[in-house]
């Protein structure tokens, strides 16, 4: 089909020059390339050979959360497919992918939208680059959703010789899902997995565990781990 054609057209132009990082992240201090870098450089190459890419945004997820200054923070995890379309002919093929951001104010969707975009026409490309995966320019200080380890009891519960310990409550549950879909690397990702499989193996709940393994293979897979 056409679509692959120009799909291939634009990945030679591309891989002969590739996308430096020159955005910066101050606070955290590393290089990554930022949406209007990666617009400029596609763009004319999919003007040039007659390539489209339209999105189509299938699930929105939007959390509040808190800084450790006290305001709000939005973070919003969007679930979008891209068809990239030959104008030649019609043909197309679909990439789905996932855009993770967070906001102060009104910018969270916006900001995930363009990482969306970002990341699958990164991929879609094979634009060669150096370094670890791309993240924003700014980055966000939250409140943790869950205590820190090293601050998080197990309480010793005793039972009698024919009693099963209560179940993990379906909100303990949803928090720490909650927090394993936000983790932002595989540091925080692991703790979380260590601390929260824990949880589950107190109170011997086969379910909750598999819910929490699922959840921490999902995350990792996201973030490219997997």
């Amino acid at each position: 089909m056409s679509v692959y054609r120009a799909i291939n057209a634009v990945q030679a132009a591309l891989a002969k020059t590739g996308l430096a990082k020159d955005s910066r992240n101050t606070q955290q201090g590393y290089s990554f390339r930022g949406i209007d870098a990666v617009y400029n450089a596609v763009s004319p190459l999919l003007a040039e050979h007659g390539l489209c890419i339209l999105p189509r945004v299938l699930a929105r997820e939007c959390v509040e959360r808190q800084s450790n200054k006290g305001s709000a923070l939005f973070y919003v995890t969007l679930e979008v497919e891209f068809d990239f379309v030959c104008s030649e002919d019609g043909s197309r093929h679909t990439i789905k992918t996932f855009g993770e951001a967070m906001d102060s104010a009104d910018k969270a969707t916006n900001k995930a939208m363009s990482a969306a975009y970002k990341y699958a026409v990164i991929q879609a490309f094979a634009i060669p680059t150096e370094g670890d995966n791309d993240a924003d320019a700014h980055t966000h200080e939250v409140v943790p959703m869950h205590p820190p380890r090293r601050h998080v009891p197990i309480p010793h519960v005793t039972h009698g010789a024919d009693d099963k310990p209560p179940p993990m409550p379906d909100s303990v549950l949803a928090d720490w899902l909650a927090a394993i879909s936000a983790a932002s690397d595989i540091n925080e990702l692991r703790a979380l997995n260590d601390d929260a499989v824990k949880s589950a193996n107190t109170s011997k709940d086969e379910a909750a565990y598999k819910a929490i393994r699922a959840a921490v293979k999902a995350r990792a897979k996201d973030l490219g781990l997997a």
